[in-house]
Parts: C-alpha cells; sequence; structure tokens
C-alpha cells in the first residue's frame, strides 16, 4: 500500500493527493511530481535475507532539489509532525524518483534479481 500525501499550501494541511493507492513501485513514481515534495506512507512485503516475511511500515520523504523553498521549509517542518501521526518508526528521505527502485535494499530485503 503506498499512499501520497501533500501539503495543502494556505491550509499548511497534511491530507492526501488523491484516493488512489498505488501497487508497485514504478506506479508510484509516475505520479511523484518533478519539482513539489510528498509524504508516502508505504506498506511494502519483503522477503528479508533470511527468508523471513517482513512489512514494514514507513514514511518516504521526497523532496526533489529543484523545488521551491517555500515548500521545502512547509515539507521539513511536518516530518517529525508526519512521523509521529502515522506512528512509523523510519523515514526514508529521496530526492530522485530514480530512487524508489533501490526501496527494498534500503527497507532491509534483499534482491531479488542481481
Amino acid at each position: 500500500m503506498r499512499d501520497i500525501d501533500v501539503i495543502d499550501a494556505k491550509t499548511q494541511e497534511i491530507k492526501p493527493a488523491n484516493d488512489d493507492t498505488y501497487t508497485s513501485m514504478a506506479e508510484l513514481a509516475d505520479e511523484l511530481p518533478d519539482s513539489s515534495p510528498r509524504f508516502v506512507l508505504l506498506s511494502y512485503p519483503l522477503t528479508l535475507p533470511s527468508g523471513r516475511l517482513s512489512v514494514p511500515y514507513v514514511l518516504l520523504y521526497y523532496l526533489p532539489e529543484n523545488c521551491n523553498p517555500s515548500s521545502r521549509m512547509s515539507y521539513a517542518g511536518a516530518v517529525e509532525l508526519m512521523r509521529s501521526e502515522a506512528v512509523v518508526n523510519r523515514v526514508i528521505e529521496f530526492t530522485e524518483v530514480s530512487e524508489l527502485e533501490g526501496i527494498e535494499e534500503k527497507l532491509g530485503g534483499g534482491s531479488s534479481e542481481d
């Protein structure tokens, strides 16, 4: 399950960008904008190197390098609030959509392809 959240510029409320739930990293990558930050709540099933199934629940913090300073500050200030409200233990920050391809390794799973 992957849900994209945005900060409303007028109200400063964190809310879903849409009602969609994404089932693959490719779908998620297609929906992330090139120059606007986003929060993504990610529940991602993976098999650990030990063979055990794990479903970590993490906050992905997408902060593209070319976003405007006002958005950058709004999202930076809301990371800890989002972390505590969503009750996630881990925040993974990334600046390029292409980094989603390696998210499984960051979550501690083994690679299914070499």
